[in-house]
């Protein structure tokens, strides 16, 4: 418990000292370099199956597997343990709030590529232009860490238990290249989506882990 609180503070210090940094525009350059490099990489014929990727952090799917998850513990465990849904709801607030105040386009559109399609889209969520930080990869990492987190705990079979970490490591880091590839984020965006993301992710499973009263 008290190496995830030491965690979580780090993670809230290095997320503001990145917003600093980006706000100052001081990885302008950096991010101009890592989307030459993918533009190099670019193949059309792939945009499709990297549409289907980013699928797996969009709003629609997120929101429909954390409120699964907190039925699943809802029914499981103790009813306050479906509060973790609090951390999810938090970070898309505040990842909503960054895009409307920090002024940090996203690439232009003369570079970027089609993303998967997005309810939010009707809405106009991206009428700012800003881009800090990636809700596609901070949903990814509070979700699916979740998940993977519960698994972990509760699954039956070793196999499952074991391949839970690996399994998010993954889909994360196939989640971020997916946003850089499309060039619709930069990597500045999506390390504050990863440092945003942990931070609800370690703050959700600090709730789950808290004191129990015996009769729980």
């Amino acid at each position: 418990m008290s190496v995830r609180l030491s965690a979580l503070a780090a993670l809230a210090m290095a997320f503001v000292a990145l917003t600093f940094v980006v706000a100052a525009g001081s990885l302008n350059l950096f991010d101009l370099q890592v989307l030459r490099a993918m533009a190099g990489l670019w193949n059309p014929s792939l945009q499709p199956l990297f549409q289907v990727i980013a699928e797996l952090g969009g709003l629609e799917v997120t929101s429909i597997l954390v409120v699964v998850l907190g039925f699943f513990l809802l029914r499981r465990g103790s009813p306050a343990d479906a509060w973790v849904l609090v951390a999810f709801a938090a970070a898309q607030i505040l990842e909503t709030l960054y895009k409307a105040v920090l002024y940090h386009p996203g690439p232009p559109e003369s570079v970027s590529h089609a993303d998967g399609p997005s309810i939010t889209a009707l809405f106009g969520s991206s009428s700012s232009g800003n881009s800090f930080p990636s809700g596609h990869i901070m949903r990814a990492l509070v979700v699916y860490g979740l998940i993977a987190f519960v698994v972990r705990r509760l699954a039956p079979w070793p196999a499952a238990r074991a391949l839970a970490i690996p399994t998010l490591l993954v889909l994360i880091t196939v989640e971020a290249f997916d946003r850089i590839y499309l060039a619709v984020h930069w990597e500045s965006d999506v390390i504050g989506g990863v440092l945003l993301g942990a931070i609800a992710l370690v703050s959700a499973t600090l709730w789950l882990d808290r004191p129990r009263r015996p009769e729980n």
